[in-house]
């Protein structure tokens, strides 16, 4: 299967922190040189990433708001591919996380929840739609493609304390296997990358990661060597053996009722 090193052009959306910025940065450093674009919504941090770390001037931005209009989010897309037309590869790494407690439904609050549902699982689903007229193109002229989904070890085994972010989480896990069977004769490659517990801002307040789960660097390393081998599940910490006494022999199964 090709791999990461083959992309030319890569957009990580959600990239302003977390797994999403430091995945950014450990594909910008592979021998391949590809661009890399940063995507998010809020601008500063955008703007101070580029400043950092664009020694190469392969690194460029995008403000990106994933919950905006249906249309506009379209017109946005495509003004992404008209300006690089060389993009190959999207990786989807924006996302929030609430906790919520049903046995006390009167705390439940819909916003939040359907706003953690929108972010996580629905703008992935339009925006992968969007993307794809232009990837299933290139994949036809013979250019291998690729979709970079995240989901969580959260979509194997939920933690109960946010029920509806595993929720999230597991769509996009199932959602990933289908479009994995779907767009492989597309060359169009998804890959799902499944992280385990690392400590982010998406689990505290901005700018409190915690000391907690495995530690960003150690995740980004291994993450790496999964991208580079062309992995469809892209594992690591203790979702090594979550998938592996779960999930094993689903992609297949999958295919195979698909006719593959």
């Amino acid at each position: 299967m090709p791999s990461i090193s083959d992309s030319k052009c890569i957009l990580v959306i959600g990239s302003t922190a977390g797994i999403g910025r430091a995945l950014a940065l450990a594909i910008l450093d592979l021998p391949s040189k590809p661009t890399v674009i940063v995507c998010g919504r809020r601008k500063e941090r955008l703007d101070e990433l580029v400043a950092s770390h664009n020694a190469t001037g392969r690194l460029k931005s995008v403000t990106l708001d994933v919950l905006m209009e249906r249309n506009a989010l379209k017109s946005s897309i495509e003004e992404i591919v008209d300006t690089y037309p060389d993009l190959d590869a999207v990786m989807f790494s924006s996302g929030i996380q609430h906790g919520f407690d049903f046995t006390r439904p009167e705390t439940i609050d819909l916003d939040s929840l359907e706003c953690e549902l929108t972010t996580n699982y629905t703008s992935i689903v339009r925006m992968i739609t969007f993307f794809l007229p232009h990837l299933i193109k290139l994949g036809e002229q013979g250019r291998p493609t690729f979709l970079y989904t995240v989901s969580s070890g959260l979509s194997i085994v939920p933690a109960a304390g946010v029920p509806d972010y595993c929720a999230t989480k597991a769509a996009i896990h199932s959602l990933s296997i289908s479009l994995a069977v779907q767009l492989k004769r597309k060359n169009v490659h998804v890959v799902e990358i499944i992280p385990p517990l690392v400590p982010t801002e998406l689990h505290g307040y901005e700018g409190s990661t915690g000391n907690f789960g495995l530690p960003l660097k150690e995740y980004t390393k291994e993450t790496m060597k999964g991208l580079v081998r062309g992995d469809p599940y892209v594992l690591a910490g203790r979702v090594v053996a979550r998938h592996k006494k779960f999930e094993v022999g689903k992609l297949e199964a999958a295919a195979q009722m698909y006719g593959q």
